[in-house]
């Protein structure tokens, strides 16, 4: 599920030329030391466009970088669509860069959960629409940089979430256990050890700091749902419907958290 025909869904630091650090903007917090504007460089970020301390973010106090995934799109953005090129080149390649990463990483993301559609037991008409819509996006995503800018990306996510969430709807009608609805539900801090979840929709739900250790996630649907902190320690998550690697990485768990095949166990755990 990590690549999507030729596309390459797996962040690689190494061949992108920091678009993350300097394209996004972020807020000093819990997660962040420091304030960041959008455009501006990260004091951390290096002449050769790595990180100063990117073996002890955490440590310093940059804990919102661990969770964050571009789904490969800064490094499509670099090789395929810019040619090796860097913002460094000038303010308008700068410019042109930042706003194809902003369109690429959301269509990378459109294909993670496409995939993730792609490799469940559909009926056929909705699996040969999920195909279809990943060659869309997979076209879109080669597009050059100004025709990006043209891209209707809400669009795009729109059809996902609507092939999406009929696949859901299918995988979990089959599940057992009670399929409970905790859609958009505000679950930040609940005590769900144990709970059986197997077939729930937990689609948008603040789980900010939920105890999830034990519980039963089988084929429960997980996408936008909010993790950070979330305990999943000994808790099995491998065959949980559109978890990404960000909510992964913002919970919290062990050594005995069971993950889908293709998934990184983060360093903190």
């Amino acid at each position: 599920m990590a690549t999507s025909g030729d596309i390459d869904l797996r962040a690689d630091c190494a061949r992108c030329v920091g678009l993350c650090c300097v394209a996004l903007a972020f807020s000093r917090s819990a997660d962040f030391a420091f304030d960041k504007a959008a455009g501006d460089p990260c004091r951390n970020l290096l002449a050769d466009h790595r990180c100063a301390v990117h073996a002890g973010l955490r440590s310093q106090g940059m804990a919102g970088c661990t969770t964050y995934d571009c789904f490969g799109a800064g490094q499509h953005v670099t090789e395929a669509t810019f040619a090796g090129r860097t913002w460094r080149d000038g303010a308008d390649t700068a410019a042109a860069m930042f706003a194809a990463f902003g369109v690429m990483r959301r269509l990378h993301e459109a294909l993670w959960y496409l995939n993730a559609a792609r490799a469940l037991d559909l009926p056929r008409a909705l699996a040969r629409q999920v195909r279809l819509l990943i060659s869309r996006v997979e076209e879109a995503s080669a597009a050059s940089a100004p025709d990006l800018a043209g891209v209707d990306v809400d669009a795009v996510w729109a059809e996902m979430a609507e092939a999406a969430l009929r696949a859901s709807a299918h995988i979990r009608a089959s599940a057992p256990g009670p399929r409970v609805e905790f859609r958009g539900a505000d679950l930040a801090g609940a005590d769900l050890r144990g709970a059986d979840l197997r077939g729930a929709n937990l689609r948008g739900a603040a789980m900010i700091g939920a105890d999830l250790r034990g519980a039963r996630l089988h084929r429960a649907d997980v996408i936008g749902a909010d993790l950070r902190g979330a305990d999943v320690r000994g808790t099995d998550l491998a065959d949980v419907l559109f978890l990404t690697q960000p909510q992964v990485a913002a919970a919290t768990g062990d050594a005995r958290t069971a993950l889908p095949g293709g998934f990184a166990r983060p360093g903190h755990w």
